[in-house]
């Protein structure tokens, strides 16, 4: 818990996102800020200042607002140093664009995105996921995080995509790097040469690809247009990084944190066990109770702003803590309580406005049929460890354990 000096108003105080403590359990923290500062003054760790909101109405109304952009357009302003060329491949995203050239770049992958493609993966996802059980049925234990969850998605979106099989643990290592890097400060370094091997890789597809399109979502992507436009090279290569790193991370750790959770919560486990038609409703209330995201990617005032009695200026860094809004008791009964019947669940693990996941029906249909499966192939699964010695991964971003060690 935070004691008295740390919580003194507008006071610009340090929040440790990368304390262990406050990692495996944050939302305590948030209570007493939603509390006593909703819109919180704060150190990052890399020692910027930045405003944090937990509350679940202001963080809608902030991802809503067109005054909040997530692409600065002065970074010296920021304090923000210029990224290296490939990481400024990549950086013009779904995540980070601002809402104008969003609408474009969300338009044109719609046309090739579409909730009937991902409607159509269902057969093939829920393969996938029979033969990774498979491959533990017979030990009669497995690690939940590096047997299960994390093979699956990367599984799925490489075969999307059009990744050969022979190169799809290279994407599953430049993932789990990348996604370091991106999550903790203290990674970035080590992440850069992998970044690298990354980009220079799609390249090399994405040429391939140009001079013999594939039924693949690359050819898709490559052919798309709308009205005369297309995507650029550079676009190609961020879009391609976010569908793989991105969602390929939300939902490693939508199945990471909801079975640890329904582990946690043995009634709700077996509720879901004998009623496996309310997973709809259970994986609407993982994602609320701990979602896969912390914190929402950064955002910039582009003007002063008063907002709520505090006065953001122009430039002033913004994150909407994700985690926080979800556990608001104004917005949810009995917030801190995990309930897998619960109704009119309107969380906002995936974000909000304009930059709402693009991948979220597909995270959504991998987490049911690898909940569901799970739970019908391997009914009495337990942790092999005590559930004090899970180790939650470091970072402000992205919210997951490392590994899941399970008896069945």
């Amino acid at each position: 818990m935070m004691n008295s000096n740390e919580l003194r108003g507008n006071n610009e105080t340090k929040i440790d996102f990368l304390n262990e403590e406050f990692i495996r359990n944050p939302f305590p923290i948030y209570k007493e800020i939603r509390e006593k500062d909703p819109i919180y003054r704060f150190l990052m760790p890399n020692g910027h200042l930045a405003w944090i909101i937990t509350k679940y109405k202001e963080a809608v109304e902030i991802l809503n607002d067109s005054r909040f952009v997530t692409n600065f357009p002065d970074n010296n302003q920021t304090g923000e140093p210029k990224l290296p060329p490939h990481q400024e491949i990549i950086s013009r995203n779904l995540l980070s664009v601002n809402p104008s050239d969003h609408r474009r770049l969300r338009r044109l992958v719609q046309k090739a995105f579409t909730p009937r493609m991902v409607e159509r993966l269902r057969s093939r996802i829920e393969e996938i996921t029979n033969q990774l059980l498979d491959r533990v049925q017979h030990k009669g234990e497995m690690n939940l995080i590096e047997d299960f969850a994390f093979p699956l998605p990367i599984i799925v979106i490489c075969e999307m995509l059009g990744v050969p099989i022979e190169d799809q643990d290279k994407f599953r290592e430049w993932s789990d790097v990348i996604m370091e890097g991106v999550n903790n400060p203290n990674f970035s370094q080590q992440s850069e040469q992998v970044m690298i091997e990354f980009v220079d890789y799609l390249k090399e597809l994405i040429g391939k690809r140009r001079n013999n399109l594939q039924q693949d979502l690359i050819s898709d992507l490559i052919s798309v247009e709308d009205e005369g436009d297309v995507l650029s090279e550079h676009e190609l290569y961020a879009l391609i990084f976010v569908l793989i790193i991105a969602g390929h991370e939300t939902t490693v750790n939508l199945i990471g944190n909801g079975v640890l959770a329904l582990l946690e919560h043995p009634d709700q486990k077996e509720m879901l066990k004998n009623q496996p038609e309310l997973i709809h409703s259970a994986i609407e209330e993982i994602l609320r109770y701990n979602g896969p995201a912390e914190v929402s990617n950064i955002r910039f005032a582009t003007e002063d702003i008063e907002f709520k009695g505090k006065h953001i200026h122009k430039g002033d860094m913004l994150f909407v803590a994700l985690s926080s809004a979800n556990r608001d008791s104004e917005q949810f009964i009995n917030p801190d309580i995990l309930d897998i019947t619960r109704g009119a669940n309107n969380h906002i693990a995936f974000g909000k406005g304009v930059h709402y996941c693009v991948g979220a029906p597909l995270a959504r249909l991998e987490g049911e049929i690898a909940i569901n499966t799970l739970l019908k192939r391997m009914p009495e699964i337990r942790l092999k460890t005590d559930q004090s010695l899970i180790e939650w991964r470091t970072g402000m971003i992205i919210r997951g354990v490392k590994e899941i060690p399970l008896l069945f």
